[in-house]
């Protein structure tokens, strides 16, 4: 249990404490109401979210013929850009490198299962949308995408307090969770664009993208193809180091701001091109630490960094009141605790029997009904998505409220242990 709280604080505490903090905040009305002004201290929280940085500027919300950078833009998307290029990172190693946790066959029934804890949170958001009426149904449509998010920090550490460190289903749940967020990622690109699509300025994201791994990457090696001690690659590592990666990064940010793309997923581009370790070692994994690889260098610099940004970006879009709560809140909800376990038991049982992919070694079916229930809590990237899916009001409001009640899935997953009798195995 230490070693779950040693995690809890290091990747999730600031994010916990944030959200927890805009919550109180946009609810003080109810404790210490204002005469006169039943809203004053929601209305000083949005004042707050909405605090124009910068008129008139390069980059931000598009109005009116200009650009205006706000406290929020600043965090959903500029800053978040390197939250998601961390978990691009860690999917990018988990497919490409050498052990990769998503290659091969071991990952075949987590693939599938994350397949069912996406379509199965969309069929009940969306079926129960439709039987509550037309008019609720193109109101929350947009919000389909919400509830298919699994927290991956969260879950983690809920999924070792259920099963145990050591149970070979935090391992599965781990791939599930990592494949979520590479889907996560697509849908992101595909179906919330920010603005209308400039195919040409996602091109110019790419080519720098290829072009800083042609000189900086591709050219040294090349250079150094008959030279065992490899001078010019070392000479672009140690003189240059991280600059050339952090300039094609703004470049590519602003490329995507400018395509049409969710800004925060201006990185990705980047990420691959990075000089990377020869394996894979998962993620959460103290091996890492060791690695002087650049990636890795990097991703450790931006861990304080990045833990900071995400104490904002609970700050910054969990304050919610509580009047709030409607239909996309109960939508949101349903889609990830009635919908997640189900479509990861229907599709991770389709994998392991019918088509005889198997499970992990001391799994056993009914597992994947506990690994569900634990993938129900969405709350980062449902919370994200909630932010962008919607218009600011009151459907937004209604559905980052079913994002932080998806906490509640933590309580659930722990039930759900004793009542399936999960074997905890500790390391």
């Amino acid at each position: 249990m230490y070693r779950a709280w040693n995690l809890l604080i290091e990747y999730s505490l600031l994010l916990i404490i944030g959200a927890l903090t805009a919550l109180i905040w946009a609810n003080l009305d109810l404790l210490f109401p204002i005469e006169g002004n039943s809203h004053y201290w929601a209305d000083t929280y949005h004042h707050f979210v909405d605090f124009k940085i910068w008129d008139h500027a390069p980059i931000g919300h598009f109005h009116s013929g200009h650009r205006t950078l706000t406290l929020h833009y600043l965090i959903n998307d500029v800053l978040m850009a390197l939250f998601f290029a961390i978990a691009a990172k860690e999917v990018w190693e988990a497919v490409i490198l050498k052990n990769g946790s998503l290659r091969g066959r071991k990952a075949a029934t987590p693939l599938f299962a994350t397949a069912g804890g996406m379509f199965g949170p969309i069929a009940v958001y969306l079926g129960l949308a439709a039987l509550l009426g037309s008019d609720t149904y193109n109101a929350v449509a947009n919000g389909w995408a919400i509830p298919t998010a699994t927290d991956i920090a969260f879950s983690y550490l809920v999924g070792r307090i259920v099963f145990g460190a050591g149970h070979p289903a935090v391992r599965f749940l781990l791939l599930l969770a990592i494949a979520d967020d590479a889907a996560g990622l697509i849908i992101l690109a595909v179906f919330y664009p920010s603005a209308e699509l400039a195919p040409i300025w996602l091109l110019f994201s790419f080519a720098v993208a290829f072009i800083i791994f042609l000189i900086f990457n591709w050219f040294p090696r090349y250079l150094d193809r008959s030279n065992p001690k490899q001078p010019n690659t070392s000479w672009v590592r140690k003189r240059l180091s991280f600059w050339p990666y952090l300039i094609g990064a703004c470049a590519s940010w602003y490329g995507f701001m400018m395509s049409g793309l969710h800004p925060a997923l201006g990185l990705l581009p980047i990420v691959p091109i990075i000089p990377h370790a020869d394996q894979e070692f998962g993620i959460f994994a103290d091996t890492e630490k060791y690695l002087n690889d650049l990636l890795n260098q990097i991703e450790h610099a931006l861990k304080i960094p990045v833990e900071i940004i995400l104490f904002f970006f609970g700050l910054c879009n969990a304050g919610v009141q509580f009047s709030a709560i409607g239909d996309a809140t109960w939508l949101v909800l349903a889609g990830l605790i009635v919908g997640k376990p189900v479509g990861i038991l229907i599709f991770g049982w389709f994998a392991a029997i019918p088509l005889k992919l198997g499970i992990p070694d001391g799994m056993r079916i009914i597992d994947l009904v506990v690994i569900g229930c634990v993938a129900a809590i969405g709350f980062t990237v449902s919370l994200f998505i909630a932010a962008i899916a919607f218009e600011p009001g009151p459907v937004q409001d209604a559905a980052k409220m079913g994002a932080l009640f998806s906490f509640g899935a933590a309580i659930i997953s722990i039930l759900a242990g004793k009542i399936c009798r999960v074997d905890k195995h500790t390391l």
